[in-house]
């Protein structure tokens, strides 16, 4: 992967200036502000995601967690806020991060091969001539296996089940090379199946040094998949290791009545 020099910001607080090191974060968000006409979607956030790690942005529906994904890529203005990728300005890391959008964003019924939208991914290394060598389609085929899909690769994109486009759409991301991936809700609406094929692929991402940032909606599946969270509510709530806030206290706090004391209970909590 490559890699960046350390890099040291300054943030005016109180009157001072304030050193602040983003460069170990992958992705890092300040004062991050998103309106919908006069509503709010997420408000002032702060958000410092770890290196190396698989991240949950957890809260209820409605509380920013896709805005914040999307705003801090640039795919939604935001009224106020900065964002670095590994210390960088975003338009100057784009090629180290790579996003998979929720699914049921996406046109599936524009026609194209599995394979065709695999080699997408790599879109920016091929150019505006877009020529695919046979280097760029033995990677796309490759990336195909590692999520259980190489069988599929000439099926046109729509005829395929939701689970198995998902898998398809992480496989395009994959033929990214990142050092980052963010994925907006990838286990909604997939079979076990392709929810374990996932997870077994974005463990091994971890595993080889990259850094993972997943909405996530199912709170039954947090402490066996993450190693942190990141809980929103419009503004932040909290950050931090899976260990030390995935808690009761934490989930009232983003959650509050909408989610019953009997379900916290069975939830296995730090």
């Amino acid at each position: 992967m490559a890699k960046t020099m350390p890099r040291v910001q300054l943030a005016a607080a109180g009157g001072e200036a304030v050193r602040e090191d983003l460069s170990a974060s992958p992705l890092a968000v300040r004062g991050l502000t998103v309106s919908y006409g006069n509503k709010p979607a997420v408000f002032s956030i702060d958000a410092t995601f770890r290196a190396e790690a698989m991240t949950a942005i957890i809260g209820p529906n409605g509380a920013g967690k896709s805005t914040l994904l999307k705003a801090a890529l640039g795919i939604v203005p935001r009224l106020s806020g900065r964002v670095t990728v590994f210390g960088e300005a975003l338009d100057k890391a784009r090629g180290r991060i790579a996003y998979v959008p929720q699914r049921a964003s996406v046109d599936w019924d524009f026609p194209t091969r599995v394979v065709d939208v695999v080699i997408m991914g790599m879109q920016r290394e091929l150019g505006l001539l877009r020529l695919v060598r046979p280097a760029h389609r033995k990677r796309a085929f490759e990336c195909l296996e590692r999520v259980g899909m190489v069988d599929f690769a000439d099926r046109q994109i729509g005829q395929l089940s939701g689970g198995q486009q998902q898998r398809v759409f992480l496989a395009r991301a994959l033929a990214q090379n990142a050092d980052i991936y963010l994925l907006d809700e990838p286990f909604a609406g997939v079979d076990a199946a392709t929810e374990k094929a996932i997870i077994d692929v974005l463990k091994a991402l971890k595993a080889d040094g990259r850094s993972v940032v997943c909405v996530h909606h199912d709170l039954a599946t947090v402490a066996d998949y993450f190693d942190d969270a990141f809980f929103i509510n419009v503004r932040k709530i909290a950050e931090g290791r899976i260990a030390s806030i995935f808690n009761a206290e934490t989930l009232q706090a983003t959650y509050g009545g909408r989610l019953a004391s009997t379900h916290i209970d069975q939830l296995r909590l730090a």
